[in-house]
């Protein structure tokens, strides 16, 4: 009797240790083998009570990398979405690749190593806007400041094209400081609207009346200063049909209409023996001829203070008009109508401004084309993200963007020019404090060949008629300032 009260206490004390071995809940029902069949169920435990602790669960997942960096669930979004819309802005701006250094080589820039340039330029700053911004909108240098830059500020005031990127990067870092202490805001709100959508306009003119040279549609006439070029010649009939194809691709809503006119006019001159072919992929080319080749001393010459001023001013309403543009397209506005992480956005910007300027380009700027991918559903930073991996692919296309002639991307500067005139709708005709100096600014632009002095003549014009028509209240004083420093360089400088 002993010996079998012994062995059944032996046995409660087993089942006992191997309950305190299992988790909350859980309870231990494998008896020994040797155990004999009466102590199966003297030494059974019992389930435990409705009320006790529930087994801990599993944690979370942590969700995928791509969901983590962008949020693409909260933004209602795939990664197949926003790959396709990367793919598609790429597309519709990859005609910069050929544009740019073709604008900048008359300059007397190398044009392979702008070529490079312009590639980096647009991954990084399409890439920090996607990783720091989170926004689908990419980034590459600015048509309308290139043409600026080698036309008015290298071939027109006879500075160096190092100067030039000086001054670039300059007006970069002064970007960069705005956003940081949020005056951007400040400056931006003050400007009228008018001024606003007359510089866009202006710049068109001044794209459009470039594009025309180039094609040889106009010349230069000494009694009326200029003319109808001479459509005997193969170069403007290839430029007109490459404008006409690229408009009717983009009224047909076809992904890089503009790369499609630009390649297309340049096969036609290759199969008429108009242009040597240089072949389409080879090994990148040397960028060590551009980089950190800037002169930010000679940029501090007096004669370049308005330049950096220009460049400043143009980046500003540039990028914030785009940012918002895009923004409001893909419905990322909150409901105040503001951009969330503007300040991301801005710094972004304007660090690939300065970056750009370092590896040999004219500024680079979000681009509008961006509204091309936002339409297919892009709505993150990963759409962004796939523009800078599809710009740096492009880096092995520099045979073919050298075998492009200057009347391949002539349309394509028509038809940015068309894009930028719209502006001109928004301005309010029927006050002529507004309109009159929204005016003098997009015109002067193109009959000066100089987006500087457009600028400068639209503050002056603006300030003056608004004093002189009684409506001084109505007179930004951020407009005065700029207006009276635009005085004192036409009277001192």
């Amino acid at each position: 009797m002993r010996a079998r009260t012994a062995f059944l206490a032996l046995m409660l004390i087993a089942a006992l240790a191997g309950c305190v071995g299992q988790p909350a809940g859980q309870v231990a029902t494998r008896i020994p083998t040797s155990t004999p069949p009466a102590a199966t169920t003297t030494a059974a435990p019992t389930r435990p009570p409705a009320t006790a602790t529930p087994a801990p669960t599993r944690p979370p997942r942590r969700p995928p990398m791509l969901e983590r960096t962008f949020q693409l669930s909260a933004h209602g979004t795939t990664v197949k979405t926003e790959l396709l819309a990367g793919l598609t802005t790429f597309l519709t701006m990859a005609y910069i690749i050929f544009v740019n250094p073709d604008i900048l080589a008359a300059a007397g820039m190398p044009k392979d190593a702008v070529f490079v340039a312009t590639c980096l330029a647009a991954a990084l700053g399409s890439a920090i806007m996607g990783l720091y911004a989170n926004y689908p909108i990419a980034l590459a240098p600015g048509m309308g400041l290139n043409a600026y830059f080698a036309f008015a500020v290298v071939q027109g005031m006879g500075f160096s094209w190092q100067q030039a990127l000086g001054a670039v990067f300059i007006s970069g870092c002064l970007f960069i400081l705005i956003s940081l202490f949020k005056l951007r805001e400040a400056i931006v709100n003050a400007i009228p609207r008018s001024l606003k959508f007359a510089i866009s306009a202006g710049i068109g003119l001044f794209l459009a009346i470039i594009g025309l040279k180039n094609a040889g549609l106009i010349a230069a006439h000494p009694a009326t200063f200029v003319t109808l070029g001479d459509l005997h010649q193969p170069g403007p009939v290839l430029a007109v049909i490459g404008f006409f194809l690229i408009v009717a691709l983009e009224q047909r809503k076809v992904p890089g209409a503009i790369i499609i006119g630009i390649l297309a006019v340049t096969v036609a001159s290759i199969a008429l023996g108009l242009t040597p072919f240089g072949g389409i992929v080879a090994a990148p080319p040397s960028i060590a001829p551009t980089f950190m080749q800037m002169d930010v001393a000679g940029a501090l010459n007096v004669g370049l203070l308005t330049v950096v001023l220009t460049f400043f001013l143009v980046e500003l309403f540039d990028a914030s008009g785009t940012l918002i543009g895009v923004a409001h397209r893909a419905g990322l506005l909150d409901r105040d109508g503001k951009l969330p992480r503007l300040k991301r956005a801005l710094l972004a910007d304007s660090t690939a401004i300065a970056a750009g300027a370092a590896l040999g380009t004219s500024s680079t700027t979000a681009y509008i084309e961006s509204a091309a991918g936002t339409a297919v559903g892009g709505r993150t930073g990963l759409t962004a993200v796939t523009v800078a991996v599809l710009f740096l692919a492009a880096l092995v296309l520099a045979p073919l963007a050298g075998t492009v002639p200057a009347y391949a991307t002539a349309p394509a500067l028509c038809y940015v020019a068309v894009l930028m005139l719209r502006g001109l709708a928004e301005i309010a005709w029927d006050d002529l404090t507004e309109a009159a100096p929204a005016v003098v600014t997009a015109i002067t632009m193109p009959f000066t060949f100089s987006i500087a002095h457009g600028i400068a003549f639209g503050f002056i014009s603006y300030a003056a008629i608004k004093l002189l028509a009684g409506r001084a209240r109505e007179l930004p004083p951020m407009v005065a300032v700029i207006a009276i420093i635009f005085v004192l360089k036409f009277a001192l400088l």
